[in-house]
């Protein structure tokens, strides 16, 4: 059987079982296993045993569960109320009103959470009833919420750039910190959006009262000492090199316990739940994580990194026209593959054509999480859009419609970092410690 004809038959089972609806991890694993039949019989199969250990004996990966035992910890103690109610008090007062405390709350959340999804619905279930109650536009309410919710992969803790580090052994220090300037940039550009559309059309957000005293104030700023602390101790270990990701994912549950039990409602039930729900998701993520390696172990027996290698070379593409074919590309399965299905089932084949032009691993990462951003919010199966509107009785459509600005606003980061790579290479070039 030709190489050609294998992969099409691969990739016919992969979008048929995404459109069946199949979970992911066996929407990837299957056509791996079936592509390596194809390719070599059952003795392509003896080196999954070896490849498996390999790949998911990973100091990295250990990050992952730690990164979310983090998050559930302080969102079942209450401390993400707590975060918006501060919040709330401090930036209601600049035109959008809690329009722009969703973007800002959003944006604080995603340095404790790295999760999309988890930003959207624990930031979405508290400000939402406000939102709607206070007489807040719809569309635009939940709009800011969903696209908000993408900041949790951009702003790190990522658990998609810790995936992006793992396949392409690039440094997750590094990556962390290239997120942060797009990530502030993005949610200025968000933040700017609203206070111009509220001045233009007043009629969207009710003028907020913000604090009328100093004791309000202090209050407000009181109940962001929670994250303060963690986010302080996390991101702080990881810049000035005193901690690897890892550690630094230990340093910040270590933290998360400490402030919930001071701050927060932290009992024996809540961390039961807490970590319960930890040990779900984390079983989820890394069981695509193995998958992919499965995937990524059959392309690379079959040679097709090699190939696609070499016909991509021989197009002569300029940067600029492979940066489109990517756009396209993403563009599209943006609308089709969960975030980090898009991940795994792409860098294995791209990874390789990246060192050919000579492009930075970690600038391209960033790019990266950027699309992933777009499709999350992209129908027809953007996660979050179902995310918010599980939270509310509205429709589907106006929750899309609401987000189409926020969209327009990620393809103007992603211009400007196409031209200015130095957005995101900046600060991890700034960093103490090894690289």
């Amino acid at each position: 059987m030709s190489g050609g004809l294998e992969i099409f038959i691969v990739l016919a089972i992969f979008l048929g079982l995404l459109a069946a609806g199949m979970a992911i991890p066996f929407a990837i694993g299957v056509p791996a296993i079936v592509y390596l039949l194809l390719h070599g019989g059952v003795p392509a199969l003896k080196g999954i045993g070896l490849m498996s250990w390999g790949s998911m004996n990973s100091f990295a990966l250990t990050a992952i569960p730690l990164f979310i035992l983090m998050a559930e910890i302080m969102q079942h103690s209450g401390l993400s109320f707590r975060i918006y109610r501060g919040l709330s008090k401090l930036v209601c007062v600049v035109p959008g009103g809690l329009l722009q405390t969703n973007i800002a709350g959003c944006a604080l959340f995603a340095a404790i959470s790295g999760s999309s999804v988890a930003t959207a619905a624990a930031i979405g279930t508290v400000a939402l009833p406000q939102l709607l109650q206070r007489g807040y536009d719809r569309r635009l309410s939940t709009g800011s919420l969903a696209a908000g919710g993408t900041l949790g992969i951009l702003i790190p803790p990522s658990i998609a750039m810790i995936v992006y580090g793992t396949f392409t052994e690039t440094s997750v220090s590094r990556l962390f910190m290239a997120g942060i300037v797009p990530g502030l940039v993005l949610t200025g550009l968000f933040m700017s959006y609203v206070l111009v559309h509220a001045l233009l059309r007043p009629e969207i957000a009710p003028r907020e009262r913000g604090p009328q005293s100093l004791g309000e104030f202090v209050s407000a700023l009181a109940d962001l000492v929670p994250f303060v602390v963690v986010i302080g101790g996390t991101m702080g270990s990881l810049y000035f090199g005193w901690a690897t990701p890892t550690e630094a994912a230990a340093v910040g549950c270590l933290a998360a316990l400490v402030v919930s039990s001071i701050w927060g409602r932290l009992g024996w039930n809540e961390l039961k739940t807490a970590m319960t729900s930890s040990v779900m998701i984390s079983g989820n993520i890394l069981l695509i994580v193995y998958v992919a390696f499965v995937f990524s172990y059959a392309i690379s027996v079959a040679g097709v990194g090699e190939a696609l290698t070499s016909w991509l070379v021989e197009l002569k593409l300029s940067r600029l026209e492979f940066f489109f074919a990517l756009f396209v590309l993403y563009t599209v399965l943006g609308c089709l593959v969960e975030s980090l299905g898009m991940i795994v089932v792409t860098v294995p084949l791209l990874y390789p054509v990246l060192l050919k032009y000579g492009i930075d691993p970690v600038w391209f990462g960033i790019i990266l999480v950027l699309f992933i951003e777009l499709g999350q919010i992209s129908p027809p199966i953007g996660i979050n859009l179902f995310v918010i509107q599980s939270i509310w009785d509205g429709k589907l459509s106006d929750i899309v419609w609401g987000t189409i600005p926020f969209h327009l606003l990620m393809f103007v980061l992603l211009v400007m970092l196409v031209f200015w790579p130095e957005i995101a290479l900046w600060l991890p070039h700034h960093m103490s410690g090894p690289s």
